[in-house]
């Protein structure tokens, strides 16, 4: 019901783009005295629902960061850089990196020292780039005004000193190709706060930008617990355990009923010990440590040596126990009667099992370190839910349980698969670790080989040509073995292509983007998509998926007419996340394509391309009654004039007069109806 609401008022937001102006953040501004000449400038940002802004530490090639500008004065001395709140942190699917953000409120702080004791007034100005889940507003600037009245106390001699002369320093900016770096006059200096570590986690996973704990991501969560749930339970530890546990409440109960109670009481209880585990986690690290830890270059290694070794006991090197003289306790508290005692029967349970199903919960919980907040609850209560339905649906229906398969050597080879599973996930935390430090030692393709080895071995496993220790003599093979050796067999054959280029859409969001790749086109690809064009018209460029694209407003309507086709105006940014989206996977679409490389002619207009506007071009604005000074500003007026929206992306579809052939289009993710769109403005055109 709540996908059902938010894809109503999505759409209803997009039908309604044409007509609105958004300014999603307003900024307040207040000074507090913190000591003597020492005072803390303070700055709120009240952001609307459902936007947000980034924060001062963005990585490279990520989109605008927020950055503040204190004008030099001999009123005053900045002390540190400006601090932020802690925010969220996500993993952009489409900028493949960790983005920091800021949503609802936002209080900036910024310490200075009083250089005198007359009033004085400082006007400084935020960068800023808003951005919700449809689309991306281009960066703009606003003005911060602190005011300081007269002071009664006067201000030392000797702290009287000059401002001291600072390096020229440079905005955080978007990196593209196209973008050239915001130099900042040199009597101005932007606060940031001490660099973070930058981390980068390639994830290719469609969808929109997800804060953490989303409904989505905790039903995802809840989803794949269950299932390591169910996986566990078919292990050698646990699944022996079902039949004795149940005829054991079923015999020793007084009459049906009773032992039906002490079954659900027994489930219920296993659901409390591995949920009470979760909280523990979350209660002592605290969801920014644990989201910290799940990005962290010397974690990521860590929880990359923990799933090897969980993945060579899981294969039958050794095996991973607890003392035994915590079960031996356990074990006698078991023996009390009533609840206490099944409570303790369930907690033996858990500590009996550790050596299988520990490898499955320490993976739950680094997956859900990732997530942080209430995510470790939820996979452990998904885990334990799988694990203790068993016992009250079979203590309920007792015959059911002649229908199990017997215990043998099958539950040893459900072990080992379970441990090639952990080999192939510990190397996603390895590939984080590179990622971050952009070492380039496994990239896409070696990834990816690296998977086909883990699953080839798999599944010549599953076909009995290759025996572990622990395994029993294979005289034949099950139909259910041999199924699931068929589904590794074409998983690996659906791998080998993503080697050459191919997206692997099943398995994004594991090996890296394709940007961090040895070769991003494929092997042996250097031509561009648009193999079809042998040349490009003066002022154009090959775009995305290789079409023909302008940068010039003029240029391209001008090669409009030549040629006789509309126009499509794209207004767009290079720190646009939805504009990605629609070129990634609508434009690429063969009958979309056709008609974007054959029909039309298409000028994309970056409202965020920071390359200086010639003086010529330099205007006041007609809405801020600013100097337009750079090129994005004028693509970003010429929106707003004539548009009356500010939101990206934006098409048009026009013709030679400039008048709409059509109404325009925002993100708009159906492929059919975008080319609907496209063949109606097309037609318009023709008559």
């Amino acid at each position: 019901m709540k996908k059902i609401i938010f894809f109503i008022v999505l759409l209803f937001t997009i039908s309604n783009l044409t007509a609105q102006i958004y300014d999603p953040v307003s900024f307040t501004t207040a000074v507090k005295e913190t000591g003597e000449n020492k005072y803390t400038l303070i700055i709120t940002a009240k952001i609307d629902k459902n936007w947000h802004i980034y924060s001062q530490n963005v990585p490279k090639g990520g989109p605008a960061p927020t950055a503040f500008t204190f004008p030099k004065s001999k009123n005053y001395k900045t002390i540190g850089g400006v601090t932020e709140p802690d925010g969220h942190e996500v993993d952009d699917p489409v900028f493949n990196m960790r983005i920091k953000y800021f949503a609802d409120k936002a209080v900036f702080t910024q310490n200075i020292e009083r250089k005198t004791a007359d009033a004085f007034v400082i006007n400084a100005s935020i960068f800023f780039m808003v951005c919700n889940d449809n689309s991306c507003l281009p960066p703009g600037d606003k003005d911060l005004k602190f005011t300081f009245k007269k002071s009664d106390i006067p201000i030392k001699e000797d702290a009287a000193v000059t401002v001291a002369n600072t390096a020229e320093t440079k905005t955080a900016t978007i990196s593209t190709d196209t973008i050239t770096k915001q130099e900042i006059k040199k009597d101005t200096t932007i606060s940031v706060t001490a660099s973070e570590k930058e981390t980068l986690k390639s994830k290719e996973n469609p969808g929109k930008l997800s804060t953490p704990n989303s409904d989505d991501s905790l039903w995802t969560l809840f989803f794949f617990s269950f299932l390591g749930g169910l996986a566990a339970l078919l292990t050698p530890c646990v699944f022996p355990m079902i039949p004795m546990t149940v005829s054991f409440f079923t015999k020793q109960s007084k009459n049906k009923a009773v032992g039906i109670r002490n079954a659900a009481f027994y489930g219920i209880f296993i659901i409390i010990i591995y949920v009470i585990l979760g909280s523990l986690v979350t209660a002592i690290f605290g969801a920014d440590a644990l989201n910290a830890l799940a990005t962290n270059v010397v974690f990521n290694i860590v929880f990359f040596i923990l799933l090897v070794v969980f993945a060579i006991s899981f294969l039958g090197a050794f095996e991973i126990v607890l003392p035994s003289s915590w079960m031996t306790k356990v074990d006698q508290k078991s023996e009390v009667g009533g609840l206490i005692g099944i409570f303790f029967m369930a907690l033996a349970l858990a500590l009996v099992s550790f050596s299988c199903t520990g490898p499955i919960v320490g993976t739950l919980l680094v997956q859900a370190a990732g997530q942080a907040g209430i995510a470790p609850i939820v996979g452990m209560f998904g885990f334990s839910l799988a694990i203790a339905l068993p016992f009250a649906i079979f203590a309920a229906f007792p015959g059911w349980l002649n229908s199990l398969p017997k215990s043998g050597g099958w539950l040893n080879s459900v072990k080992v698969v379970l441990g090639f599973l952990e080999l192939a996930l510990a190397l996603k935390f390895l590939s984080n670790a590179d990622l971050v430090l952009q070492l380039h030692l496994l990239e896409r393709e070696v990834f990816i080989a690296i998977w086909i080895g883990i699953f080839s071995v798999l599944a010549l496993y599953l076909f009995g040509k290759i025996q572990l220790s622990h395994d029993s003599p294979v005289t034949h093979i099950s139909v259910g073995r041999l199924s699931l050796g068929i589904l590794v067999v074409s998983f690996v054959v659906y791998m080998i292509p993503g080697l050459w280029g191919a997206p692997l859409q099943y398995i994004s969001g594991f090996p890296p983007a394709k940007q961090y790749s040895e070769s991003p086109n494929g092997f042996g690809n250097t031509t561009t998509l648009n193999t079809e064009k042998t040349a490009l018209p003066e002022g154009a460029e090959s775009g995305p998926n290789g079409i023909t694209t302008f940068h010039d407003y003029d240029l391209g309507l001008a090669y409009a007419k030549k040629v006789n086709k509309p126009v499509m105006i794209d207004f767009t940014g290079y720190a646009c996340v939805n504009c990605r989206k629609m070129e990634e996977r609508v434009w690429p679409d063969p009958k979309v394509l056709s008609v974007l490389n054959n029909d039309v002619v298409l000028i994309s207009l970056y409202v965020d391309d920071k390359r200086p506007l010639p003086e010529s071009e330099q205007v006041v604005s007609k809405i801020t009654g600013k100097i337009l000074k750079y090129t994005g500003q004028k693509w970003s007026e010429l929106q707003i004039l004539k548009y009356k929206t500010n939101a990206q992306p934006y098409y048009v579809l026009m013709d030679h007069k400039e008048n709409d052939l059509n109404k325009p289009s925002a993100y708009n993710p159906d492929i059919e109806v975008y080319y609907k769109w496209l063949q109606e403005g097309v037609k318009n055109f023709k008559k």
